[in-house]
């Protein structure tokens, strides 16, 4: 249920009810606006204890940018949404006041929650619709330009299936859908745009089939659980962003107990179109106010190097301004897979 802004003035205090934002406003105009306590939510898109953990030096930062700007901060709460799809629901009900999602995961909470920024991110050493390309000119390396969108890959493993794939495609062949529908794949949740949406859109750009058809398909719910999955044989191709086999160089060794590097033991099946950048979000009832504050500390926030510490967890670099149109792609990405699921 959404709860309207209420402020009443008595002399001098004003009470403030934001929807997830409990703030006392003391004083004559101009001066420190207390918020309570602020909530954010993070997606599950690496650990949850990873991103706790790394995030945690967020709450101090935040606090301190605040209060440059005229709001003094009782508590920052951090937390790590069960899926991609908790946290939009989190914003849209007003348990959480900021989300970092994905656009895919925005545009279908869009009527509960507003986007403030556009994450940017380091760009690759390549980025190419060609699948063998990323191959051939493996390992995937990070560049100095900042870019404002990513790819998606089909990554297959060191099944048998997974080698089968990897082989025809670098060979040059083109996969069948037989080729496709015969492997086991691990996608994630319905919002996700590099696990689940732009990968069905490769599937009807080039099979005019949709995610749903594919027959040995499991959500996984961490990509961590999923290049554990690949990495075991369970799944023999992941969906995921393109820079995520960098994330789990180390523990593709340590953890999942592999001798050969990942480059050695994985390759590209299929690229999608360029999906733009992560989301910061924020609950739809919020003050504008305290929605332009949070804006620009987040902005000063990744332009520290403290701060890109901090938001490298989701290889983020920094923020900037962001406009609700920026995602109408993925509103037309989202409207064909509704079509397509309908139809199925």
């Amino acid at each position: 249920m959404k709860k309207a802004v209420s402020m009443v003035l008595t002399g001098a205090v004003c009470t403030s009810l934001l929807l997830g934002v409990s703030a006392m406003v003391c004083g004559a105009e101009g001066e420190t606006k207390q918020v309570d306590k602020l909530t954010i939510a993070f997606v599950p898109s690496r650990e949850p204890e990873e991103i706790i953990t790394a995030v945690e030096p967020l709450k101090g930062l935040l606090t301190e940018e605040m209060a440059k700007l005229g709001y003094e901060i009782g508590e920052v709460d951090i937390t790590v949404g069960t899926s991609y799809e908790a946290v939009g629901e989190a914003l849209s009900a007003g348990t959480a006041d900021v989300g970092l999602i994905p656009g895919g995961t925005y545009v279908l909470y869009d009527d509960g929650c507003d986007v403030l920024l556009t994450a940017t991110r380091d760009g690759l050493s390549i980025d190419s619709d060609s699948a063998k390309d990323w191959n051939d000119q493996a390992p995937t390396e990070a560049s100095d330009k900042q870019v404002t969108s990513y790819r998606a890959l089909m990554i297959a493993g060191p099944s048998e299936k997974g080698k089968e794939l990897a082989a025809k495609v670098n060979a040059g062949e083109e996969l069948t859908w037989d080729d496709i529908s015969s492997a086991n794949w691990s996608v994630m949740g319905s919002s996700s745009s590099a696990g689940y949406i732009y990968p069905s859109l490769w599937l009807l750009q080039n099979y005019d089939k949709n995610i749903t058809e594919l027959p040995h398909a499991v959500q996984a719910d961490s990509y961590g659980s999923a290049f554990a999955r690949l990495a075991s044989g369970q799944v023999d191709v992941l969906c995921t962003y393109a820079d995520a086999r960098r994330d789990y160089v180390d523990k593709w060794n340590s953890e999942y107990a592999m001798e050969n590097s990942i480059w050695e033991d994985t390759a590209v099946i299929g690229v999608t179109p360029a999906i733009y950048n992560d989301t910061i979000s924020v609950s739809k009832t919020m003050d504008e106010d305290l929605k332009a504050a949070l804006s620009e500390a987040f902005i000063n926030i990744g332009n520290t190097d403290e701060g890109k510490e901090v938001i490298a967890i989701y290889s983020h670099q920094g923020y900037q301004p962001a406009q609700d149109s920026d995602y109408d792609s993925e509103r037309e990405a989202q409207q064909m897979i509704r079509e397509l699921n309908s139809a199925s």
